[in-house]
């Protein structure tokens, strides 16, 4: 009989003290009503509540959760189809906000995403649904996070997961890129083309100035080559002029030689000759060339010096025989 008693004591003591002793883990927290009425909230840690006036009413997660929002068909500013899924990230802030002020706080808010997420969408048109995700899940934070501030939870942040245009915007959306990139290879082409052109005519720009420029340099220095020669011609012509005007004979046969050597290399050359004129007397053409050496010696001789007697009074000019020709034939 007295085991028959103990035992239900013994139960009745392990309920009571499971709940009057509340141990909160961490990340939780417990709404404790009394009567029904909400008094406090437990923070995590160990707490007693008054047996059978108190118990744990709410028990709320306080970690960040992610919400996902369900796929729906948005209709654009432009008629376009679109289907909308995402993402949202929300963390319970005040607890007793949470439990008290919305029944069913993860169902309300992903409705309240879905209701927004057809405002933003249905406002933009379709290039701008597709190309400005940032600037709709900016405007979704603001907007979802303004109305679950009563309820105690902060929306962290807001991501469009998918937008599926219909198939047949897609089809056109392709070809279109696919001409929008053809058009940019074509540009890109015609300006490398363009480019190299410019480029060869820069070339041959510098081609040309450079071209002139040499022609330019050998056009001055054959100027200046022929100034040296007329120069050196003129000294020569002042020296035998020189010694011609002081009696001298010589110099007459220097020119007489000089012509006749001349014109005689110009007739052996000549393509079309086909008889060579030498002359028969060879000693003409060695007495003119003496004539030609004993200028060159008077011509280095200084031109104040005295000149001796014999040389003053010289022996009558010796006329060269004229030459006479005989046709030899040319040889090979």
């Amino acid at each position: 009989m007295g085991l028959f008693f103990v035992i239900p004591f013994v139960a009745f003591a392990l309920i009571l003290l499971f709940s009057v002793v509340k141990i909160v883990p961490q990340g939780r927290e417990f709404t404790v009503e009394r009567f029904g009425r909400y008094t406090k909230t437990l923070n995590p840690g160990i707490h007693i509540l008054t047996p059978f006036i108190e118990r744990v009413g709410r028990r709320m997660n306080m970690m960040e959760q992610v919400l996902d929002v369900p796929t729906q068909e948005v209709i654009t500013k432009d008629n376009a189809m679109v289907k909308v899924d995402g993402i949202v990230f929300i963390q319970v802030i005040d607890a007793a906000a949470a439990a008290y002020r919305v029944d069913n706080l993860t169902y309300a808010i992903s409705q309240l995403c879905m209701t927004n997420l057809r405002t933003v969408v249905g406002s933009m048109e379709l290039d701008e649904v597709l190309s400005q995700r940032d600037s709709i899940n900016t405007r979704l934070l603001h907007v979802i996070d303004s109305a679950t501030a009563p309820w105690g939870v902060k929306v962290a942040r807001i991501e469009i997961k998918d937008l599926t245009p219909p198939v047949d915007i897609t089809n056109a959306m392709a070809r279109q890129m696919k001409a929008e990139r053809e058009r940019r290879a074509v540009i890109t082409e015609a300006d490398g083309e363009k480019q190299a052109a410019i480029a060869r005519a820069e070339g041959a720009k510098q081609s040309a100035i450079l071209q002139s420029e040499g022609r330019k340099e050998a056009a001055f220095r054959d100027a200046e080559a022929r100034e040296r020669e007329a120069e050196a011609e003129a000294r020569a012509t002042t020296m035998v002029s020189d010694a011609i005007a002081d009696g001298n004979v010589s110099a007459i046969n220097y020119f007489v030689a000089q012509k006749y050597v001349e014109a005689f290399a110009e007739l052996a050359r000549s393509p079309q000759q086909k008889t060579v004129i030498v002359p028969t007397e060879m000693t003409a053409l060695v007495g003119t060339i003496a004539g030609v050496g004993e200028l060159v010696n008077m011509a280095r001789q200084p031109h104040d010096a005295p000149r001796p007697a014999a040389q003053q009074q010289s022996a009558p000019a010796r006329r060269a025989a004229p030459p006479r020709a005989t046709g030899v034939p040319p040889t090979e």
